[in-house]
């Protein structure tokens, strides 16, 4: 969409239930659209896969590669800012309208003058403070003590299981959180015109009105995304198009 800061407020419609059997008609959907048009999931997928890449490298040659793994679980939060090209992909798709690189480019450019850059911000912030966490909780178990052993032997000793465990169970509460206020509130502020706290809003009400489908959607996401990351981001290249595609339907059918 290309509204623009001056139009009035959008009405948001009442949520809808979502069922467990809609997830799988989600995901198909986002599968189908991705195999409509590749090239657009696989050139959005492209910003996301290099900035891992590269700052795996980054740890990799400082010698701390370690300090990847807490990166690596609070990099998706990023993952729905990059995946906005992809809304207006599947919404062009829906509407019929055609698909070119300078209509997509610059409905995403737009965004730039409404309220997705506040909400970028937000996500960026949550992924920092997550970063800062981690430090802290590497700190806690570890000290400054320098670190002899490879990754794996400093992460199997009771330390760094207890680490492990604190530090996953903290990660999961934050990534849980950010899920329950992005996961809709993306696509509704580039369909609609509204502000980024009402849409945060939003978002954490579809998701505790469809409490259960949406667990089991964000456990869903956070696997194929832990499968896209193995082999070295690359198969993001199609998971990443594949969800980002789904989440529009997903807030298609939340909020028709």
């Amino acid at each position: 969409m290309t509204q623009q800061a001056h139009l009035p407020p959008s009405d948001i419609p009442e949520p809808q239930a979502i069922g467990v059997s809609d997830l799988r008609v989600i995901l198909q959907a986002g599968l189908r659209d991705f195999m409509r048009a590749p090239v657009y999931g696989i050139a959005f997928s492209l910003v996301y896969v290099l900035g891992g890449l590269i700052l795996y490298a980054v740890f990799l040659a400082s010698g701390q590669s370690w300090w990847f793994i807490p990166i690596a679980v609070g990099f998706p939060l990023l993952a729905p800012f990059a995946a906005t090209g992809l809304y207006e992909v599947s919404r062009r798709l829906e509407q019929g309208e055609a698909l070119s690189w300078s209509a997509v480019a610059g409905c995403v450019l737009a965004q730039k003058d409404r309220q997705v850059p506040s909400m970028a911000m937000v996500i960026m912030l949550a992924f920092m403070f997550w970063v800062f966490v981690a430090h802290t909780i590497f700190a806690l178990f570890f000290g400054l003590q320098p670190i002899t052993s490879s990754t794996t032997d400093m992460l199997l000793s009771g330390p760094g299981l207890m680490m492990l465990l604190v530090g996953g169970t903290i990660g999961g509460v934050m990534a849980a959180v950010m899920f329950a206020l992005t996961v809709i509130s993306l696509p509704l502020l580039l369909d609609r015109e509204v502000d980024f706290i009402t849409a945060m809003i939003t978002s954490f009400g579809v998701v505790m009105k469809n409490f259960g489908p949406m667990v089991i959607w964000a456990g869903l996401i956070a696997a194929l995304l832990f499968v896209g990351m193995l082999p070295l981001f690359l198969g993001l290249f199609v998971i990443l198009p594949v969800l980002g595609h789904a989440t529009w339907h997903l807030y298609r059918r939340a909020l028709p």
